[in-house]
């Protein structure tokens, strides 16, 4: 028998083919992330009552077979009744057809068609989880938590997350168009967008004041670790760099192992940063930093929004359990849920979800996401929707191409959380010292509420 794959909730419309691997990975939504996990069993109960539903089962079959008013298949009828078995449990839990199943066999490595945005859903509502920076999605002003009413006129009530990624997906250079409803909006409104191969940098780095560089982490591939490492060598290290800002502000998710990765650079040897947790004692799993290798000393202030999620939430969250690092900026978006891949037959597949991940403190993030440490409201995002302008009113195709508000040339005078971030990174206080004093400041007024 086959073995089974192991992926955190999300997807997204942009990948590209490639043999699926056994490797856990976290959320880019259908660049969804694996892991080879043993072959989960099948146990058959032995209560009548059990007995008794599956024959419940069979008799609505024949009599929707023999009576409904279109004829209809064995294969229809089972396949959808599985269907809403599953939808029944979570959003992300998922027969796949065998066309669905060929197109989970596609992983992100950083190159991909579509048009730039992760996806998920949200209390059975189709929800923009972060648009990818220079993308289409991301210049036509699509923002984290959008709502995505209709795609190309189709509603979107009841949709699957795969097929809402099927209608999204298309050759390069063909529309899309898609109704938003975002908070604040008095009425939908639609966005066309042109579909275009994403190539996706996924570190980026500019030195902000001498020993101070600014790091943006768009997303977690399978160069990550390695593209920050050579970014850090070239701007000193531990010997040149005082404080580093981590922006993962917008970045959906990735590779599990990346994120990993990334925090392994950053925190001590030997440490918990992140487990999961299911029924079954082959998803109980621990990823601890190793023994060997690079582990900067260096002060680091990570940036989180809505838009960051899955394992950009690892990161944050392993270095805020291990006080790390200070998060700057707003709640993340909290995803943190693993579905295991089931290969079945006729090339069919089954997704379901077996388990959560947890920060080291055992912090459960699943729509609750992580608090920041300095809140601050990142006034960013309405800069860049009152700037944008569709795709299908942009007529120069080089404009297209160029993105109209690049990251990460950091404004100093306009960015207020990296602002925040680096009054904190130039002065003396470590970030257990500024925990301490939060505490402080809370007390008194717990003390007088009682």
């Amino acid at each position: 028998m086959r073995f089974l794959k192991k992926r955190v909730t999300g997807g997204s419309p942009m990948v590209r083919n490639r043999a699926v691997k056994a490797t856990l990975l976290v959320a880019i939504l259908l660049g969804l992330l694996l892991v080879s996990v043993p072959v989960l069993r099948c146990e058959s109960g032995s209560k009548s009552s059990e007995f008794d539903e599956l024959r419940l089962l069979r008799r609505v079959m024949g009599l929707v077979h023999n009576n409904y008013v279109k004829e209809v298949t064995d294969k229809d009828l089972v396949h959808g009744a599985i269907n809403g078995m599953l939808q029944a449990l979570d959003p992300h839990s998922t027969f796949l057809t065998e066309d669905m199943f060929k197109e989970l066999q596609v992983e992100t490595r950083g190159e991909f068609g579509g048009l730039g945005i992760e996806i998920t859903l949200d209390g059975g509502v189709l929800t923009i989880v972060s648009p990818i920076e220079d993308t289409p999605a991301y210049r036509a002003g699509l923002k984290a938590g959008d709502k995505i009413i209709k795609i190309n006129g189709e509603a979107t009530k009841n949709i699957t997350l795969l097929k809402a990624v099927k209608l999204m997906r298309g050759p390069q250079g063909t529309k899309v168009t898609i109704t938003i409803m975002r908070e604040g909006f008095k009425k939908f409104k639609d966005f066309t967008l042109t579909r275009a191969v994403i190539h996706v940098h996924s570190v980026k780095k500019q030195v902000i004041e001498p020993g101070y560089p600014y790091i943006r982490i768009v997303n977690f591939q399978e160069s990550t670790d390695s593209d920050l490492t050579s970014a850090i060598k070239e701007m000193g290290g531990d010997e040149k760099i005082k404080g580093a800002i981590v922006d993962l502000r917008n970045n959906p998710g990735g590779l599990l192992d990346q994120a990993v990765k990334v925090s392994n650079l950053f925190v001590d040897k030997g440490l918990l940063i992140v487990y999961t947790d299911g029924r079954a004692k082959d998803q109980k799993m621990e990823f601890r930093s190793t023994n060997t290798g690079k582990h900067y000393k260096f002060k680091v202030a990570v940036l989180i929004n809505e838009g960051s999620a899955s394992a950009s939430e690892i990161v944050a969250g392993a270095l805020q359990d291990h006080d790390r690092g200070l998060i700057f900026g707003v709640k993340s978006f909290g995803k943190a849920s693993v579905q295991t891949i089931i290969p079945m037959e006729n090339g069919t597949g089954l997704r379901l979800t077996t388990a959560y991940y947890y920060t080291p403190y055992g912090r459960h993030i699943q729509k609750t996401g992580i608090v920041p440490d300095v809140e601050v409201k990142d006034d960013l995002e309405k800069k860049r929707e009152e700037g944008q302008e569709d795709d299908s009113k942009i007529k120069d195709k080089d404009q297209q191409k160029k993105p109209q508000f690049p990251r990460p040339v950091v404004d100093l005078e306009k960015d207020k959380v990296v602002q925040k971030a680096l009054e904190w990174l130039k002065s003396d206080v470590t970030v257990k010292q500024f925990k301490d004093e939060q505490k402080k400041k809370v007390l008194p007024n717990t003390a007088r509420a009682r």
